[in-house]
């Protein structure tokens, strides 16, 4: 597979180009590119970096723009320069059975006909995007670079949704394991998924921020008619973070009853071993006066003291097991 493709389309056409990146970086130039066409130049690694450094310095961007992409855990931004606008964001994907999600940080650089996007390693958020494209679905062809871009961003919240899907289908397997299941290992899991959470609010929020700003932005780069989308986008972000608060009271609450299970359950033990001590007490008592090294103890001289005494302590076992029962002690 290619690391890099190259969509260029309008109305009436589609071509879809695949490169290598030494390849693309040496025929890529922004001062080329046809007016009435969009380009999409869609980047599967950053690697090599004397490649992109190349690039960037044929396509005349900033320098900080290439820092910003290679800086590790980039906080999510967006900047506005003299020929392009540029943000990072950061893309989540579910991963079953796995205790953190698969984060990654994407970049783009959008322009006024094309839009630069830049992946990390080998992955593709934006499958829906390209069978739109490909197939001439909705309005995607007939608009420039900066719907594209909603487009992009929108398939990397629907990422976000599934993540959110997987987080509460394992939230309802522990909502029915934790009224029967009290091991140590379903509260490590209950604070995995807290984790989870946690780390995908942080994921989200700047999402919600950036569009904020491309619904208000005022360049050349955003068009007045794709400017309401962006808003739809900060819906959805504030959507996932409702739900995201709602998950996390959800865990607070099996953490609770996790306590509480465990809690009751070491009340039922104590009420067992308060039972059976408070059963051995008289006995313990009668042992004891009899164990006593006394000459004169007249049941000693007894042909059926030994039998008497066993007859005894059955009573007083007997007796103190029927007065708690009466109570209601013995029963779960």
């Amino acid at each position: 597979m290619a690391n890099s493709q190259l969509y260029v389309y309008n109305g009436s056409g589609l071509d879809i180009q695949h490169h290598e990146v030494d390849q693309i970086v040496d025929q890529f130039n922004v001062s080329e590119l046809s007016q009435d066409q969009v380009y999409w130049l869609n980047f599967h690694t950053t690697e090599p970096r004397e490649h992109f450094e190349r690039l960037f310095d044929r396509l005349g961007f900033h320098r900080l723009t290439l820092e910003d992409i290679y800086t590790e855990k980039q906080r999510p931004k967006l900047e506005e320069f003299q020929n392009y606008l540029f943000f990072s964001i950061q893309s989540a994907l579910p991963r079953e059975g796995h205790s953190r999600l698969e984060v990654e940080q994407i970049s783009f650089i959008l322009g006024a006909n094309f839009l630069i996007s830049f992946q990390q390693r080998s992955s593709d958020h934006f499958t829906e995007v390209r069978n739109r494209i490909q197939q001439s679905i909705g309005k995607i062809r007939e608009r420039g670079a900066d719907f594209l871009m909603f487009r992009l961003l929108d398939a990397i919240i629907d990422n976000y949704f599934e993540v959110l899907d997987e987080i509460t289908e394992v939230n309802r397997n522990l909502e029915i394991r934790v009224l029967r299941d009290t091991s140590s290992s379903l509260l490590t899991r209950i604070e995995l998924q807290k984790q989870k959470l946690i780390e995908l609010r942080k994921i989200v929020l700047p999402m919600r921020d950036i569009a904020v700003q491309l619904e208000k932005t005022n360049n050349d780069f955003v068009n007045d008619i794709t400017q309401p989308y962006f808003s739809d986008l900060k819906d959805n972000c504030l959507a996932i973070l409702d739900e995201v608060d709602g998950h996390r009271q959800i865990l607070e609450g099996l953490s609770n009853v996790y306590f509480a299970a465990q809690g009751q359950k070491m009340n039922e033990i104590m009420k067992v071993l308060t039972i059976v001590s408070t059963v051995f007490i008289p006995l313990t008592f009668i042992v004891g006066v009899y164990g006593m090294n006394f000459k004169y103890m007249p049941e000693l001289s007894m042909p059926y003291g030994y039998l008497g005494v066993w007859i005894l302590m059955a009573l007083c076992a007997l007796a103190l097991l029927l007065f708690f029962f009466k109570k209601g002690w013995l029963k779960k």
